[in-house]
């Protein structure tokens, strides 16, 4: 527990939007949590009225007043989500991208067999939504801001049954790093967490997901595996000014297990 006077104060003022939160193991909600606990204002943003229903009764647990429908598959569906939002705020000072997609009945096999069309839709949802965001959310940071989305260790080397996400995570990473030249000049900065592997409705999608999540936590250097409030503290720390001079960073919060090359048992 950090001392009660850094609570509510270190990033009072701030406004920022949340992308991803699907139920209360997201990790979108982990970090939407952790920033309401020190001082941030939310907007929340859902999917369909289904999530929606999920999403409402958390929306009151951080007290979060705005909740805009946003859902990335369809056409001009980010722009009317930024629209709604500046008709409440004409400002914003950072952006939570936690939100990805792939049909998983194609993500368990060979990448090889991957569909045109679903590939299309994971870069689509996956990446190219954040570089959107990050346009239309820019127009909105007139004092600079941050920009965050999520990754993965399987957009840099094989994991089991990650396939066309891997590739999804790769550019969304190397678009970190483009959109970091770009809005720099913007006092915008821009970087991406790369989270161990979580119990969350997106892992479930993965097959085989359980035992990466074991491999995982007998492997790494701290023997276990993240946590959700972890990674609520490492967004903290990037969307707060404590990250001022940090920008096109893919920073791994996964308990060390990206520096193993072999297991040591």
């Amino acid at each position: 527990m950090q001392p009660y006077y850094f609570q509510n104060i270190m990033l009072k003022g701030k406004k920022g939007i949340i992308f991803g939160i699907a139920n209360d193991h997201s990790i979108a909600w982990g970090i939407s949590k952790k920033l309401s606990e020190y001082g941030a204002e939310l907007a929340l943003t859902y999917q369909n009225d289904t999530l929606l229903k999920r999403i409402k009764p958390l929306s009151k647990e951080i007290n979060s007043k705005l909740l805009i429908e946003c859902d990335f598959s369809q056409s001009n569906s980010i722009k009317k989500c930024f629209d709604d939002l500046n008709q409440e705020w004409n400002n914003i000072d950072f952006v939570v991208h936690a939100a990805a997609f792939s049909n998983k009945d194609e993500l368990n096999g060979r990448y090889i067999d991957t569909s045109l069309s679903n590939f299309i839709n994971t870069l689509n949802i996956s990446c190219y939504s954040f570089t959107e965001i990050s346009k239309l959310a820019s127009s909105m940071m007139n004092n600079g801001g941050s920009l965050l989305t999520l990754s993965f260790y399987g957009a840099n080397k094989v994991m089991p049954n990650y396939n066309v996400m891997g590739v999804a995570k790769a550019a969304l990473e190397m678009s970190v790093k483009y959109l970091s030249v770009d809005l720099g000049k913007n006092n915008i900065r821009v970087n991406a967490i790369s989270a161990g592997p979580m119990r969350t409705i997106a892992g479930a999608a993965i097959a085989k997901a359980r035992e990466v999540y074991k491999y995982t936590e007998k492997n790494s250097p701290l023997h276990r595996n993240v946590r959700l409030d972890e990674l609520g503290n490492t967004a903290l720390y990037f969307v707060s000014d404590l990250s001022k001079a940090v920008s096109g960073e893919i920073h791994y919060v996964d308990c060390g297990f990206n520096i193993i090359g072999m297991s040591q048992y």
